[in-house]
């Protein structure tokens, strides 16, 4: 199969068609595959972009200096949280791999995106990256005035089974002050986290 007829697999309808194509990609590359799956990032057929986006993740960290650049540079909303959510992918398909410190510094700065789907997706892919990122989150869920981020922070920490995380949490749940919502969200996030740390 030509690298063209590879490619067009990632908009079939069948989605097993389409996991073959992106691993296949993704095992294949040279240096036109990353080029060529970011110019995906903003079309508008969503199976593709997704599916470019999953691409990137199965590339790993060979793809973050382009998803960074572009998540940080692009003016297009569409091709910024895609580049925040191949960097989960990123993050995701390689758990064994160190995440690169450049893909985690881009996302510090992408949690302060304008665009609320851009920085949620930023959020969720450092909850994704885990404990090399928890600072980032636990710095930022300290200075957001934003309460929907606020709360997509409290999601992404309760994953990441760390004694800091029990604190932030505990602390938060019983904040009289705070808002009822982040106190509720708080409080749910504890008990997933007790589930986190008894896997451990």
């Amino acid at each position: 199969m030509t690298t063209d007829s590879v490619f067009e697999q990632l908009k079939h309808p069948n989605p097993n068609l389409r996991e073959r194509a992106m691993v296949e990609i993704a095992e294949t590359r040279n240096q036109e595959t990353i080029p060529r799956l970011m110019s995906i990032l903003g079309e508008e057929d969503v199976t593709y972009r997704r599916s470019a986006v999953k691409a990137l993740g199965y590339i790993g960290p060979d793809s973050v200096p382009s998803l960074v650049k572009t998540l940080l540079e692009s003016d297009n909303t569409i091709i910024r949280s895609s580049c925040a959510k191949a960097l989960a992918q990123v993050a995701y398909n390689h758990p064994d791999l160190p995440f690169p410190v450049e893909g985690m510094e881009g996302l510090k700065i992408a949690i302060h995106d304008p665009n609320p789907v851009v920085h949620i997706a930023s959020v969720m892919a450092l909850g994704e990256i885990g404990l090399p990122a928890l600072d980032i989150l636990l710095d930022a869920l300290q200075t957001t005035e934003n309460l929907g981020t606020a709360v997509a922070m409290i999601n992404a920490i309760s994953a990441i089974p760390d004694p800091r995380v029990s604190e932030v949490l505990t602390q938060l749940a019983n904040d009289e002050a705070a808002d009822t919502y982040i106190r509720e969200s708080a409080t749910s996030a504890l008990s997933r986290l007790e589930l986190v740390l008894k896997r451990y």
